[in-house]
């Protein structure tokens, strides 16, 4: 038995026996904790043991300094709860975030590799933090609570842990958030995280931006029901229309973006991020992603790479994409700042087409930008067969 989904319904069943009372649901304020005699102290009880088992998983990215420039962004735009909230980075392809009753917030790279800036990853902060001024979780927990028994419940618990997302951390994410909002709540978090982003001088338009991005990628999904985070929230191209309608309407002399400082933050992890986004073999979505980098225009090298990647696993199944590949890596290494195995991805592809004298110059070339090369065995091994 999956022990997280063991603790998680057991949790359930516990706060459903609990005798504690429920108190009026009014906005959470910095530094507030519930009283100990009330149903929410022993939600929150609950949510902790969770976070601990969210801070000592491997999917958390530990990087000091990424996670000091998320933090510094958080408490720019609400400085009254800097201390309140815990920011984890969570190592998952698919554009989510999560906010927890207790403070426990999680960020997606899936999202920080879709954000363009400062200003979009602003709007998905403020959003997931007023789910936690609102209490939103506890409200949504205690109206489910009133209209079911205790096996309903039960079921209810289990059935949202065992929706097969991807990984430990992401089924938490699941009970703890996204997946557990209502549509109004939905709605009211994209007001007031909109708000709360223009407020701290960041460029409004760039909102509904994330959901033009997020609308065509689903559209091109090869998996129609797509993201978890398209569950339970109103419509994407009703999120779109409305946070630039708000964002037409907004008077303002601030345009703030941080594209720059944004992309120097975290060039240093996309090729990992776009590595897990290919993993998923998600090729349309993909596709958009890609797309979307290209536009921005940071490191086109290692982009062209990873469309050369998207390329050659997709001619597994369709036709010409191999010779789509082999154009996507030329171009990355034209362009520069493509990673040392762009020589070996052509390499292998010249290799299996029976193109030798192109195989060995691009073996050849990957050992040399490649000094320590895991797998130079292998490729010295394909060299010694071609003399």
């Amino acid at each position: 038995m999956n022990p997280w989904r063991g603790l998680l319904a057991l949790t359930m069943v516990a706060l459903l026996a609990a005798g504690c009372v429920a108190q009026p649901v009014v906005d959470i304020k910095p530094g507030e904790q519930p009283p100990l005699d009330t149903d929410e102290a022993g939600f929150w009880m609950q949510m902790n043991r969770i976070e601990q088992r969210v801070r000592t998983s491997g999917r958390v990215v530990r990087d000091p300094e990424l996670n000091a420039y998320l933090r510094e962004i958080f408490c720019d735009l609400s400085p009254n709860y800097c201390g309140d909230i815990r920011l984890y980075i969570v190592r998952s392809p698919g554009f989510n975030a999560a906010m927890m009753a207790n403070g426990t917030m999680q960020l997606w790279t899936g999202m920080l590799l879709r954000v363009q800036n400062e200003a979009q990853l602003a709007a998905v902060l403020g959003h997931e933090l007023t789910h936690y001024l609102r209490r939103h979780t506890l409200q949504k927990w205690r109206d489910i609570r009133a209209k079911t028994d205790a096996l309903v419940f039960f079921q209810f618990a289990t059935t949202v842990v065992g929706l097969g997302i991807v990984g430990i951390v992401a089924q938490v994410a699941t009970l703890g958030s996204i997946q557990a909002f209502n549509r109004d709540q939905e709605r009211e978090s994209d007001r007031v995280g909109f708000e709360m982003m223009a407020e701290a001088g960041y460029e409004p338009e760039a909102a509904p931006r994330i959901w033009d991005a997020l609308v065509a990628e689903k559209e091109a999904s090869y998996r129609p029901k797509g993201s978890i985070f398209f569950a339970s929230h109103p419509t994407s191209e009703e999120r779109r229309e409305t946070l630039a309608e708000m964002a037409a309407a907004y008077q303002t002399t601030a345009a703030e973006l941080g594209r720059k400082r944004f992309v120097e933050m975290t060039a240093g992890f996309r090729g990992g991020w776009l590595r897990d986004e290919l993993r998923q073999r998600d090729f349309g979505a993909m596709q958009v992603v890609l797309d979307n980098l290209k536009q921005a225009g940071a490191n086109l090298g290692e982009l062209y790479y990873y469309q050369g990647e998207l390329h050659r696993l997709r001619a597994e199944t369709e036709e010409g994409d191999s010779d789509q590949a082999v154009t996507a890596y030329e171009k990355a290494i034209g362009l520069g700042g493509a990673p040392p195995e762009v020589y070996r991805a052509l390499g292998l592809i010249h290799w299996s087409a029976k193109r030798e004298s192109e195989a060995k110059l691009a073996f050849e070339a990957y050992l040399s930008a490649a000094a320590e090369a895991p797998d130079r065995a292998m490729i010295e091994h394909y060299l010694g067969q071609m003399q």
